[in-house]
C-alpha cells in the first residue's frame, strides 16, 4: 500500500506552497517527497516551498541534502518551519526562512517589450530575508543582500556589498552572464543551470565575479574580470 499521501500534505500559500510532512524516519520522509516530487514534476517545477517537519531535529546535511535534492528538479526551498530548536537553527544557518508570519513581498518585475541588451535595474539595498527581485536584463544592488533573499536576473548581477543570499544570473539560459559582489558568500549561486553553494571562506576576504568556464561555476578576484 502506498502510503505517501499520508506522510505528505501540500496547501497553497501566498509564498507559493506548505508541504507538511507526517510521522516517520527523516530518510523515509524525504524518500516519500522526492517521489511524489518526481511522480508530478509538471505540477511542482519552478515552485517555492516552505517545509514543516514538525518535530525532526535536522542538521546542516540532512537539512541541505533535501535542498539540494529540490534544487534539481527546479524547486526552491525557501523556508522549513519546525517544532525543534535544532531544526531551526539549522535552517537560519542556511539561509533559510523559519516563520510564515510575515507577508512576502511580490516579486518586482519589470516587463519590456524589447528590452536592450544592457539594461539594468538599480536596487539601493539592503535586500532583506524574503525580499525577491526578478528582471529581465541585469540587477545591479548598492548593500548587502541577506540571507532569505532572492535575486533571479535574465542576465547579471552586481552586488556592491555582501552577497549572503540566492541569486540566479542568467536565468533565461545566458552562459556569459556574471555574478559579482565585494564579499561572495551565497547561500546559492546559480549561472544558467549551473548551481553551487558557497563553501566557508579561508583566508582574507575579497570581491569577487562568479563566471561558467568549460560547463563549470568558478570564482576569481574581481579585478581579473575581462583579461581572459
Amino acid at each position: 500500500m502506498d502510503e505517501t499521501p499520508s506522510l505528505i500534505q501540500i496547501k497553497g500559500i501566498r509564498d507559493g506552497l506548505l508541504i507538511t510532512l507526517g510521522s516517520a524516519a527523516w530518510p523515509v520522509l524525504v524518500a516519500a517527497f522526492v517521489k511524489n516530487v518526481d511522480e508530478r514534476s509538471s505540477f511542482f517545477h519552478g515552485a517555492r516551498v516552505a517545509l514543516n517537519v514538525g518535530s525532526n531535529e535536522l542538521r546542516v546535511a540532512e537539512l541541505s541534502g533535501l535542498r539540494d535534492q529540490l534544487s534539481e528538479r527546479g524547486i526552491a526551498l525557501w523556508a522549513v518551519l519546525s517544532e525543534s530548536l535544532i531544526t531551526e537553527t539549522t535552517a537560519q544557518n542556511l539561509g533559510l526562512a523559519t516563520r510564515l508570519s510575515k507577508p512576502r513581498p511580490e516579486p518586482t518585475r519589470e516587463v519590456v517589450k524589447e528590452l536592450p541588451a544592457d539594461a539594468a535595474k538599480w536596487v539601493k539595498g539592503p535586500l532583506r530575508s524574503g525580499a525577491r527581485i526578478l528582471f529581465e536584463g541585469n540587477v545591479v544592488v548598492l548593500g548587502d543582500v541577506n540571507p532569505g533573499a532572492e535575486i533571479i536576473a535574465g542576465g547579471s548581477v552586481v552586488v556592491w556589498g555582501r552577497l549572503r543570499g540566492v541569486v540566479h544570473a542568467g536565468a533565461q539560459g545566458d552562459e556569459k552572464a556574471v555574478v559579482c559582489a565585494l564579499e561572495m558568500v551565497p547561500t546559492q549561486l546559480r549561472i544558467a543551470t549551473e548551481i553551487a553553494v558557497s563553501p566557508k571562506k579561508q583566508g582574507k576576504i575579497q570581491p569577487e565575479v562568479a563566471c561558467l568556464k568549460d560547463g563549470q561555476l568558478v570564482a576569481e578576484p574581481w579585478q581579473n574580470l575581462g583579461r581572459n
